[in-house]
């Protein structure tokens, strides 16, 4: 914190440009444009809000980082104030977690009584910020920045037409910042160590490392640090995971890495992850892992557009006639197409990401699938 205050707010926002940070929550938006161009909007009054709701299949690793790395989380949310002149923060906490608020309510009390969060930071008589808990309620589309606000103002979590965008016109109409729990810490190291540091892993296009949340048909699930650019191959001896059959790297709304494509890596220009990592054995049915996640974005698409709503449970009922040999080549073509149009047409990212997972295990697991396929007609 007396590193970020001892230079200028448009210098730390240089510092973090310089880095090459990206967020941290799947997106890859640079973060440094983000804070400039709310810095820049017109208004009174600006926000900082965290995403910590984490409501991705497979993720698991900002829970770790809530409890274990809170002071650093709490340090870029108020570096992120500073740079853009914002009074007020959230932290928008998954429903699930509901636990971890008291403990995250102590740690705001306590910055608080060190000078960190409060009226004149560190005796900067021009700096007042502070931090404000707001509890999600479990809705997959709130990890959505413009539903994510919507939710903080008291409303049923739809996404919001754009443009504007949150950096002109966020929470209450305001210029709001939202990155998640990961970019945040990110971006405190950054001030902390500098920008060579952080650019020292990763690739041209995607800087630094990556916390990942491993799971699933491996020897040693658990969170990791890798450096963008790792290959799948490559990670899944890390965790163990050599004869896996399949890989899911960004959770439900990712794609599905058949054994063909281990050789490719983990990066924005690649493969982009949240940091879920769902490895599948040599024995898993692929179809039902394609009807787990049709099941799941079914139950929380929030309705407001049609490609979404009505797409989606077209594309699970296709998935069970293939289950019963029941779904012809043809159709099976008809569905492919319909996924390519719910992702086209989708209002939001969950729309538009909803179809991958099939997409992706039918292209990359023909053979399996088709052996439940009756002849043409």
């Amino acid at each position: 914190m007396k590193k970020a205050l001892a230079v200028t707010r448009p210098e730390i926002i240089s510092i973090i440009r310089d880095s090459g940070l990206k967020g941290r929550g799947g997106a890859g938006f640079p973060t440094a444009i983000k804070w400039q161009l709310a810095g820049a909007a017109k208004g009174d009054k600006k926000y900082v809000v965290c995403n910590a709701d984490e409501g991705e299949p497979g993720t698991f690793k900002d829970r770790m980082l809530l409890y274990e790395k809170t002071d650093l989380l709490l340090d870029g949310m108020t570096i992120g104030a500073y740079s853009i002149g914002a009074r007020k923060g959230f932290i928008y906490l998954r429903g699930e977690y509901l636990y971890m608020r008291k403990y995250l309510e102590n740690a705001l009390k306590e910055r608080r009584e060190r000078n960190l969060l409060g009226k004149e930071i560190l005796g900067y008589k021009d700096f007042n910020f502070d931090i404000e808990i707001r509890m999600g309620a479990g809705a997959y589309v709130c990890g959505e920045e413009t539903a994510l606000i919507e939710s903080l103002e008291g409303y049923r979590g739809e996404p919001r037409n754009r443009p504007p965008f949150p950096v002109d016109t966020g929470f209450q109409g305001n210029p709001t910042i939202v990155n998640n729990v990961e970019t945040f810490i990110d971006a405190a190291l950054i001030i902390s160590k500098g920008a060579d540091w952080f650019k020292e892993y990763g690739t041209e296009k995607s800087k630094g490392m990556k916390i990942f949340s491993v799971s699933g048909d491996c020897k040693h699930p658990g969170i990791y640090e890798f450096p963008f650019g790792i290959t799948v191959a490559d990670l899944l001896k890390e965790v163990g995971g050599e004869n896996a059959k399949a890989v899911q790297i960004g959770g439900a709304s990712g794609h599905c890495v058949a054994r063909n494509n281990f050789h490719r890596t983990i990066a924005y220009e690649d493969y982009g992850s949240g940091g879920s990592i769902i490895v599948f054995g040599p024995d898993t049915d692929m179809l039902k892992v394609a009807r787990n996640f049709l099941e799941f974005f079914v139950e929380e698409s929030c309705g407001q557009c049609t490609p979404c709503r009505e797409g989606t449970p077209k594309l699970l009922e296709g998935v069970e006639m293939l289950e019963q040999g029941r779904c012809s080549v043809a159709y099976l073509n008809e569905l492919k197409k319909l996924g390519e149009t719910i992702q086209l047409a989708s209002k939001c990212g969950l729309g538009q990401s909803s179809p991958n997972a099939f997409l992706s295990i039918v292209e990359n697991f023909k053979p399996e699938i088709l052996g439940r396929v009756p002849a043409a007609d």
